[in-house]
């Protein structure tokens, strides 16, 4: 991660810069591509300091924080508490778009306790599952099963087509 810390208006001292680089390495333990983490302080005599954070993330993600305050460390203090509560959300929410859990999974699922990667085991499939329907036979099946939203068939001139359910209750065709 690029840091770059800048004073605006304002003499950086070094307990200062020190102080605003120990506050961005906490920013790490999020586990988010940080590509660059821009710090600048700046100090205006009616707001006192204001400190601003760019934190510029993988896929043109950026977050930026602005915090007023009297004095510059609690301005830091801050505004780091809001980049790292923003980054908790962006975390969960990159997070929160997998499946954690075989519950989620549904009730056919099973966790691999052993796995050999060495000898791979051929299994035999049920044909009946997969065996080529014709166009009556895919709509009685998409009429009778609820989960199913589609099924992909060979027609009677052998091409691949797919039939599914529409909102209207009929059936479409591709």
């Amino acid at each position: 991660m690029k840091r770059s810390i800048t004073g605006r208006h304002f003499e950086l001292t070094e307990a200062i810069k020190n102080y605003a680089d120990a506050a961005v390495d906490v920013l790490d333990k999020y586990n988010l591509d940080i590509t660059t983490a821009n710090t600048v302080i700046s100090s205006s005599e009616k707001k006192g300091f204001t400190v601003e954070f760019i934190v510029n993330l993988k896929d043109k993600n950026t977050i930026v924080i602005t915090q007023n305050d009297k004095d510059v460390y609690a301005a830091i203090d801050l505004a780091i508490e809001r980049v790292k509560k923003s980054l908790r959300r962006h975390s969960d929410k990159i997070k929160g778009h997998r499946i954690t859990s075989f519950k989620d999974l549904g009730a056919e699922a099973e966790a691999v306790t052993d796995f050999d990667a060495n000898e791979p085991e051929i299994i035999p499939m049920d044909l009946e599952l997969h065996k080529p329907m014709d166009f009556d036979e895919a709509i009685e099946a998409l009429r009778a099963e609820k989960k199913r939203q589609f099924i992909v068939f060979n027609d009677a001139e052998g091409l691949m087509r797919v039939m599914y359910k529409r909102a209207d209750g009929n059936f479409g065709l591709y």
